[in-house]
């Protein structure tokens, strides 16, 4: 059976909408994630606008600015409760980790 869409997030997705709980546009974007992350998430032009553009349609996010190209966005009520789901699974997994590790995997 296949998966509703936003059902479970990927990394680029996750970080997206943690940074978007505050408004910013595309290139501040990309350069938060990378910090976050130290580097481990290298988003690219690309793939962020496709995503922005999905989480807008979805009513993820929201336009806030438009000045020229730049546009800004901000995540809605429905995007902060997506990210919050992700994070639970996320949290139920590491909770499954834990539970079936022995004490030398969890080092």
């Amino acid at each position: 059976m296949a998966r509703e869409k936003f059902q479970t997030l990927t990394e680029p997705m996750f970080y997206i909408l943690l940074t978007l709980r505050e408004e910013c546009c595309g290139t501040d974007i990309m350069t938060r994630v990378s910090a976050l992350t130290r580097g481990r998430v290298d988003l690219g032009p690309g793939t962020l606008y496709n995503l922005l553009d999905s989480f807008q349609q979805a009513g993820m996010i929201r336009e806030t600015s438009v000045s020229g190209r730049k546009r800004s966005y901000l995540i809605t009520d429905k995007g902060r409760e997506t990210l919050r789901a992700e994070y639970l699974r996320l949290l139920a997994l590491t909770e499954d980790y834990k539970t079936c590790a022995g004490e030398e995997d969890l080092k």
